[in-house]
């Protein structure tokens, strides 16, 4: 089955076609940081990680842009979002933009989110965001007045082609400082006149000012990806303004398809009610990393459709990490069995099961990679894992060794979702957890030969508690951890 993607700009699923062969050229719209990340910012890079690692992973070479927006963003008061940050803050813009741009960072390397291969920063692109605007008013699509450029959306005939939206049908945008200069209400920057006090500004053709949100979009895009890309990704919260602005702009601008398709991730909710700083309900990523492995957190996002909404509970992410010791139990039984030595051979019939469960794993990614019915193979994988690894006949190394290699093939390659530091070739999050509990059996048998009964059990009862289970046999005592 070939992957099949759902396309925003047709509102269809559809074969993925790139325009070269086995290349993907992909733009993703980043933060703007003003702020720390939260969940919800989790969510979406988080989808569109899993997708461009599955995409590298069906064999495609990606080539994965994601902007920073550290200027131009503005919002309906007509202030700029890295303005408002400074003044709360008390420090200088880009004092606001280096801080929360590492904190971002951070938190996406903690939910091991891949960096993207180039990251660019609207505020290092202002002359080619003044360019595409001088090419936009030399083309009849954009206007000046008073400082300030705009672009005219009534001169586009496609303008609303993406969110569907006509132009007869949309409200004034509310900013009362453009009505008077703009030709029509609906017009949108790209590029504001810039008071003298304004701390964020650059000279241009029209006089000292800033650029607005979308042209950074189209000027970033286009410079590092041509004027037509592949993949455009991001939150469907963006969709309208930002995507059809930018979308409309760069279109007119070069007269070309902008991105062939759109993938757009769904809305993320707190017990229901849509996360905001002014209700006091956004979750920062930082703090949930300090209850939760960052496992917990990816496989909660994933267990729901990148374009589907998903809401959030302390419910929702102690099942999420009930789910995720669950998954990875057989990873870590057979990296301890593996540890302790095995047999020579048997006939688990472990090679059909794993080349049954990529098979529809494969499948349903291929299908607008659907990560939720993906997973549940996965989980159909431990159950049959476990009655092999806990059976009554001795398991060969080479059956551990092909559900290791499947592990990180798919659970820990496509997904993400094995243990911080597995299979990265040093001492693994698996092995010191084998170590430690091994410590423990050590220390058992000890007290058991000082006829210190009382340790022994406390060893044993502790450790049943934490979901091992010790085994003493002939051989010694081996152990399991419950999935």
């Amino acid at each position: 089955m070939a992957l099949n993607v759902y396309n925003y700009l047709t509102r269809d699923k559809e074969p993925f076609n790139p325009i070269t062969e086995g290349e993907v050229k992909m733009y993703v719209c980043g933060p703007t940081v003003y702020d720390h990340a939260h969940i919800g910012h989790g969510k979406t890079y988080t989808s569109m990680d899993v997708i461009v690692r599955y995409l590298r992973y069906s064999g495609y070479r990606v080539t994965y842009v994601q902007n920073i927006t550290d200027v131009g963003h503005i919002l309906d008061t007509g202030e700029d979002r890295i303005l408002k940050g400074a003044r709360r803050d008390r420090i200088e813009p880009m004092q606001v933009v280096e801080t929360y741009m590492r904190s971002y960072l951070d938190d996406m390397d903690a939910l091991k989110n891949t960096r993207p291969d180039i990251m660019p920063r609207a505020a290092a692109h202002v002359p080619e965001q003044i360019e595409a605007t001088e090419k936009l008013i030399e083309l009849g699509h954009a206007y000046e007045a008073n400082g300030s450029v705009y672009f005219d959306v009534k001169s586009w005939e496609n303008y609303g082609r993406l969110s569907g939206r006509k132009i007869e049908e949309q409200e004034e945008s509310g900013r009362i400082e453009t009505r008077t200069e703009k030709r029509n209400p609906e017009d949108f920057a790209l590029w504001k006149a810039a008071p003298p006090e304004h701390i964020l500004q650059w000279h241009s053709p029209w006089g000292r000012g800033y650029p607005g949100w979308h042209i950074e979009c189209t000027a970033m895009a286009t410079k590092y990806l041509g004027e037509t890309f592949d993949i455009h990704g991001g939150g469907l919260e963006n969709m309208f303004p930002h995507n059809e602005c930018e979308m409309a702009q760069s279109e007119a601008m070069t007269g070309k398809n902008y991105s062939n398709y759109w993938l757009l991730t769904g809305s993320l909710t707190r017990d229901g009610v849509k996360m905001s700083k002014s209700l006091g309900n956004s979750l920062r990523i930082a703090d949930l990393l300090k209850q939760y492995p960052a496992e917990v957190l990816r496989l909660f996002v994933l267990s729901a459709h990148y374009r589907g909404p998903i809401d959030i509970s302390d419910d929702a992410i102690v099942a999420a990490q009930k789910g995720w010791e669950r998954l990875v139990g057989p990873y870590n039984q057979a990296k301890q069995m593996l540890s302790a030595g095995a047999a020579d051979s048997d006939d688990s019939g472990i090679d059909a099961i794993i080349a049954d469960t990529k098979a529809k794993f494969i499948a349903e990614m291929d299908d607008d990679f659907n990560t939720p019915k993906a997973i549940a193979h996965l989980f159909d994988f431990v159950h049959k894992a476990n009655t092999i690894l806990n059976g009554d006949v001795p398991v060969a190394a080479s059956t551990l060794e092909a559900l290791v290699a499947m592990y990180d093939e798919l659970v820990e390659g496509v997904l993400g979702l094995l243990p911080s530091g597995a299979g990265q070739g040093d001492e693994t999050a698996a092995e010191r957890q084998d170590g430690l509990i091994k410590l423990l059996i050590d220390l058992r048998a000890q007290a058991r030969v000082n006829k210190d009964y009382a340790t022994s059990d406390q060893i044993r009862d502790q450790l049943k508690e934490l979901g091992v289970s010790l085994e003493d046999g002939k051989d010694g005592t081996k152990y399991r951890i419950a999935s």
